[in-house]
């Protein structure tokens, strides 16, 4: 007899799922009307769509959802940025820019393995954060990878690197994350980088002479990887690298644009932007075709907080420097007021957070 009520209970729960699962989105409406309605909820509600239904949380949780706003050009960027507290630990906080009154809001739950490393890789894949590598005083290089869905608000344990690194650069090319150089345990090879392909969520490793573990920053420019190596203690020379991935090979990049890269750097629809903080904070742009830096203009001291980071929404570029004080200039209308670049401001975090990178996520 019990045996039977408990079958009779267990069925009932899966006709009671699978009856949830057929329940229209919204009543009265085909699926496809619904999608079309709530897909256009600004992302700042996506929170509370979620608290609706488990059906709803399921959607806004879904490739399907990240896939129709992106082709439908609902999509809306937020920035994130990975920091170091005055604890030294690693925490990480994200912006609306389109908000109203702007400010960066703490993501909780960061991986605990992960907090007191450094060196760490900040990646973004689609809708997920990327957290690669790293090291820590007593600890050696790791190839452990997580990976914070920013849709459903939570940290994941990833595919692991083939190869333990730290203090190497990152970037995303062609949907596909490049873990390149840097320092990793004895039996590393310095001169290797790792590809992750998320479609089979596997990583390969390969190994080229003209890999160099020690890198001070990348970008992702016309379809190639450039790195640029840190100078020696003896020459203030600057150069870089680049990846030509139909080749699958590194060579040294052009000499000129090197000479230049002497700060953060961002690319904003094909132009390369560096941020000279040598003497004060001045934004300048590579023009490939004729080979040369041009000064754009200087920021504001009073606005920006060296060292600072970059980050590009379309034509805007932000200015994110110690305790997330964030300026944001449009290079596609520069404007001067007395030799300093017209500019507006986020309002300032409580914080005094080093920031070590920011990426930007589309949802």
């Amino acid at each position: 007899m019990s045996s039977n009520m408990e079958t009779t209970e267990i069925g009932a729960e899966d006709s009671c799922q699978i009856e949830l699962a057929h329940l229209p989105l919204i009543c009265g409406l085909p699926d496809d009307i619904a999608l079309f309605c709530l897909a256009r909820v600004p992302r700042k509600y996506h929170a509370l769509l979620k608290c609706v239904s488990k059906r709803w949380r399921e959607l806004v949780c879904s490739k399907e959802w990240h896939s129709y706003r992106q082709k439908h050009n609902l999509d809306e960027t937020w920035i994130y940025a990975l920091c170091r507290d005055k604890f030294e630990q690693l925490c990480c906080y994200v912006l609306d820019p389109n908000a109203s009154r702007k400010s960066w809001k703490r993501i909780q739950d960061l991986p605990p393995s992960s907090l007191k490393r450094k060196g760490m890789g900040f990646e973004v894949l689609g809708k997920e954060v990327y957290l690669l590598g790293g090291c820590g005083w007593v600890e050696d290089a790791t190839d452990e990878v997580y990976c914070y869905d920013a849709a459903v608000n939570a940290w994941n344990k990833a595919a692991p690197l083939s190869t333990a690194r730290c203090y190497f650069a990152s970037e995303v090319l062609n949907d596909k994350i490049y873990a390149v150089g840097g320092l990793g345990s004895n039996s590393s090879d310095p001169r290797s980088w790792d590809t992750y392909d998320v479609h089979t969520n596997t990583w390969k490793s390969q190994s080229d002479a003209n890999v160099v573990p020690d890198i001070e920053d990348s970008i992702a420019l016309d379809g190639k990887i450039y790195i640029r190596c840190g100078s020696s203690a003896v020459s203030s020379h600057v150069y870089a690298v680049v990846y030509e991935p139909s080749r699958g090979t590194w060579q040294h990049a052009d000499a000129d644009m090197a000479s230049g890269w002497r700060g953060p750097a961002v690319v904003v629809e094909g132009t390369l932007y560096v941020l000279d903080q040598s003497s004060g904070t001045r934004l300048m742009m590579w023009q490939g075709d004729r080979k040369e830096w041009t000064a754009v203009g200087r920021l504001s001291p009073l606005l920006t907080r060296p060292p600072c980071r970059l980050v590009a929404i379309g034509k805007s570029i932000f200015v994110i420097g110690k305790g997330l004080s964030t300026v944001v200039l449009n290079v596609g209308n520069a404007r001067n007021a007395g030799g300093v670049m017209v500019s507006s401001s986020v309002t300032k975090s409580t914080s005094d957070d080093d920031v070590i990178c920011c990426k930007c996520v589309a949802i």
